[in-house]
């Protein structure tokens, strides 16, 4: 077999009614490289309910992307992968389950926006022809029953004139229409999942509310459960119920939106609010960037990943370079620190939050 399961992942009865429509426990994303072992997600756990929108957040490497990929088991082809875990998707766990049925419910029960459309999209395959195939395969009908569906999708997302785009290829879009019409193709078999790996990225503007508008406008007529990936805090405060902050391949926050904007307790949270542009500051101000950069996931820091760039770090003689902080409940809202939660209130109503 050419991935790894880090541990056998168990069903249990008993849980399977309490379950959220999407339950992600204990998720490790593991790659054997030449340089050593990459831990790119390393223990991972958060529910999703149908409807609902959860926002992951976090600088780039810190294990989001790799995260959504391995939830749809895109990662179990590769040899030098290991995977551990559990991902429960409507009672059932994808970790264990056979890789042939995984592919099946792959663009018909869950489906993912991927980052770069131009890159996603086949460059040799008419943008409808693409959309066609992906019907087709789930759904048992006539080629120009699919085409119809196709036309269909790409005038639901916004693209005018959707049949004669149809014999459009993906290079003859501009940015925020190929986007889409990854949705179109996202979108085609009605998912009850659906993940947005930076779905406005490297789009204008005017174009990302547009596109957020339509994630939103179709998740209400779908009744998708939604995760958005990005780096961008002010996307998901368009769009998500809650919100999860990785770092170093781990979730170092977690818990409803709008504490994650007025009441955020983790330093590293308060690092990526402080340094987004505001409209309403004078635009001579500085932003105020994170200190250090993000550490390898290789060679982790000793303790809590973020303590080489954390100016609380070692504050009242708390271990943070020693030992790792988890959150209280693994799945459920809470703050992976070592400083106290009386401290961490505190120091973000006096020094924090008058500042952003």
């Amino acid at each position: 077999m050419s991935v790894d399961l880090l541990s056998e992942s168990a069903s249990d009865p008993t849980l399977a009614g309490s379950r959220p429509f999407l339950d992600v426990r204990d998720l490790r994303v593991h790659f054997q490289t030449d340089d050593g072992l990459v831990k790119a997600v390393d223990g991972l756990s958060f529910g999703l309910a149908r409807g609902k929108t959860l926002g992951i957040v976090g600088e780039s490497g810190s294990g989001k992307s790799v995260a959504s990929l391995g939830i749809l088991g895109l990662h179990r082809t590769h040899r030098a992968t290991r995977i551990g875990g559990q991902v429960w998707l409507d009672g059932e766990d994808l970790i264990s389950a056979d890789p042939e049925h995984v592919r099946r419910l792959r663009g018909q029960k869950m489906s993912m926006i991927f980052q770069d459309p131009l890159t996603a999209m086949h460059p040799y395959f008419t943008v409808g022809a693409q959309i066609i195939e992906a019907y087709r395969v789930h759904n048992k009908v006539s080629k120009s029953v699919a085409r119809a569906r196709a036309i269909e999708m790409l005038d639901r997302v916004g693209i005018p004139q959707p049949q004669r785009r149809a014999s459009d290829y993906p290079h003859q879009f501009s940015g925020g229409m190929r986007q889409r019409a990854m949705i179109a193709m996202a979108l085609v078999c009605n998912p009850e999942l659906l993940i947005a790996d930076e779905p406005t990225t490297a789009l204008d503007v005017t174009v990302q509310a547009q596109i957020l508008d339509l994630i939103r406008d179709l998740q209400r007529e779908f009744g998708s459960a939604v995760i958005i990936i990005t780096h961008d805090l002010g996307v998901v405060a368009e769009l998500a119920d809650q919100i999860l902050v990785m770092y170093g391949g781990k979730c170092v926050e977690y818990g409803p939106a709008e504490d994650m904007f007025l009441r955020p307790e983790h330093p590293y949270t308060w690092g990526l609010l402080g340094s987004m542009p505001r409209v309403d500051r004078d635009v001579r101000e500085r932003l105020n960037p994170i200190a250090g950069t993000p550490p390898s996931l290789i060679n982790l820091p000793s303790g809590c990943s973020f303590h080489p760039r954390c100016p609380y770090a070692e504050r009242d003689g708390i271990p943070c370079r020693t030992v790792v902080p988890e959150l209280a409940v693994p799945g459920a809202p809470g703050v992976a620190c070592h400083l106290p939660q009386t401290t961490r209130r505190a120091t973000f109503a006096n020094d924090i939050a008058p500042a952003l």
